[in-house]
């Protein structure tokens, strides 16, 4: 809430009364309760028994304009749990019919026409052409066409349909146009953070876009990734998300990311576009999108960013959409071909080393982008990882180090592998243990494991062959097994 609270901030101005409290009160409590009642009036301008009804296209319209009235609007303070219901409006299939049925992964691509290039056809391409047979089977790609200039979106439904029709025949491509009335007013917005008026008004209409595709997406499928019309993807990229949400299960997130650009790569569970799409309504002059995902996370209460290396995809454009402006940005953590994610079977992880802060051991076995960190380590020194389950493994990798703190590595190091285990569940360790090799420039990797092992694998150890001064940063421990854990 204090997140939600922090975006409103800026409709301080508009309220004359905000301004007849601080005259009474102490700042302190003018700062918090004043802004809870802006939320709450702001809020229940949109909200009804927690749907968005035929009225509230209009309610848009006129509260982007006017000032809000607190005796028609105090009501009790509804937080995002209540946005449920889908938006009232009507889409056009341009493309496509409606689903069959439900898939894995539904995959939104919101377009509108460029001054310079276009890149959708690419990106379209790029999602069909790096799937499989089988992941094509299990994925259901949108293409909402969201400028108001009908000659350009029926030109761009006729490219699609001759280079894509075995896919829009199959199923599996969808596209879609909501007529600009449903839109809410897009001139004279807020300028927020003195951007010029065009750029409001662009990144307005924008966000309304992108709450129209999610309300469209929310029941089509388990899962949803949203990309830009100027991607590419990685070889498989399918195979790799059901690998990373198969590894989160039993935990909490509200957003995955595989891409640290823009609106690029983030997925959601299908059940929380409801509730995203009304947010991105509810503020869409505020901010640029991309910021209130960051809003929308942390009411959420998800507060960290979840994101996954290398990332799966790129953004390719060179114009922006936005005026045709140069967008040069690269995420340089792609990997286009043979993305494996690693399989880091369940263990118990410890350490004898002085960990630094909250760096702590766990975080070097994580995919996500986080490492251990340990003050100088002296000889005999070890990261220890012993699984839950006995395990084959075909591959491991170690890097330590980072970009930033290059010499914080392994210097001399040693990486083996244990088979007997003894002790309780909170102390069991590997009496025996297999050296496998010595690290190199601070890493380690060993392939076909399997063949120089002949035992199940228990446990498996970095350990510190020679003192050194410098630090250590284990950035990524990664395993992958030749067989699933004996049960």
């Amino acid at each position: 809430q204090v997140t939600l609270v922090y975006a409103l901030l800026h409709m301080r101005h508009n309220l004359k009364y905000f301004d007849k409290m601080r005259c009474l009160r102490k700042r302190s409590a003018v700062s918090f309760l004043g802004v809870l009642v802006i939320c709450l009036l702001f809020m229940n301008l949109y909200i009804e028994d927690g749907y968005v009804l035929e009225g509230d296209k209009q309610l848009i319209r006129e509260t982007a304009t006017h000032q809000l009235n607190p005796e028609r609007y105090v009501h009790t303070f509804k937080d995002l749990s209540n946005f449920s219901g889908s938006i009232n409006i009507s889409y056009r299939y341009l493309a496509g019919t409606p689903l069959p049925r439900k898939r894995y992964l539904t995959i939104g691509l919101s377009s509108v026409k460029r001054k310079k290039g276009n890149y959708l056809l690419e990106t379209i391409k790029s999602i069909f052409e790096q799937s499989s047979y089988e992941e094509l089977k299990e994925i259901a790609v949108v293409v909402q066409l969201a400028d108001f200039d009908s000659a350009w979106c029926e030109g761009m439904v006729k490219d699609i349909s001759l280079k894509f029709a075995h896919h829009i025949i199959a199923g599996r491509l969808i596209v879609i146009r909501v007529p600009e009335e449903y839109y809410p007013v897009l001139d004279g917005l807020k300028r927020n953070y003195n951007d010029p008026e065009d750029r409001v008004k662009f990144r307005s209409k924008q966000n309304v876009d992108y709450a129209f595709l999610l309300n469209f997406c929310a029941n089509l499928s388990d899962y949803y990734v949203m990309l830009e019309d100027d991607v590419r993807c990685s070889k498989n990229f399918l195979t790799a998300v059901k690998k990373v949400i198969t590894s989160r299960e039993g935990s909490y997130w509200v957003t995955l990311e595989f891409s640290k650009l823009g609106y690029i790569g983030k997925l959601y569970h299908s059940h929380d576009l409801p509730r995203l799409a009304h947010f991105l309504l509810m503020f869409y002059q505020e901010m640029p999108c991309d910021w209130l995902l960051i809003h929308f996370r942390g009411l959420l209460a998800q507060k960290e960013v979840i994101r996954f290396k290398p990332s799966l995809f790129q953004h390719m454009g060179y114009y922006s959409s936005y005026k045709g402006a140069e967008n040069k940005l690269k995420d340089d953590d792609f990997e286009e071909e043979s993305f494996d994610i690693p399989d880091n079977p369940p263990a118990n992880l410890h350490t004898n080393m002085n960990v630094f802060e909250n760096y702590e051991a766990s975080k070097a076995y994580s995919s996500i982008d986080e490492y251990f960190w340990g003050k100088a380590p002296s000889t005999g020194d070890f990261y220890g990882i012993v699984f839950e389950k006995p395990i084959k493994i075909s591959k491991i990798k170690v890097i330590t180090g980072t970009e930033d703190r290059q010499n914080d590595i392994l210097h001399h190091g040693a990486l083996e592998v244990g088979e007997k285990i003894v002790g309780g569940k909170k102390g069991r360790q590997c009496t025996t243990y297999l050296r496998l090799g010595e690290f190199k420039n601070g890493n380690f990797e060993i392939t076909d494991v399997e063949h120089k092992v002949l035992f199940d694998i228990n446990c498996m150890r970095i350990l510190v062959t020679k003192s050194q001064k410098e630090w250590l940063i284990i950035r990524s421990i990664s395993i992958w097994t030749s067989q699933t854990p004996n049960q």
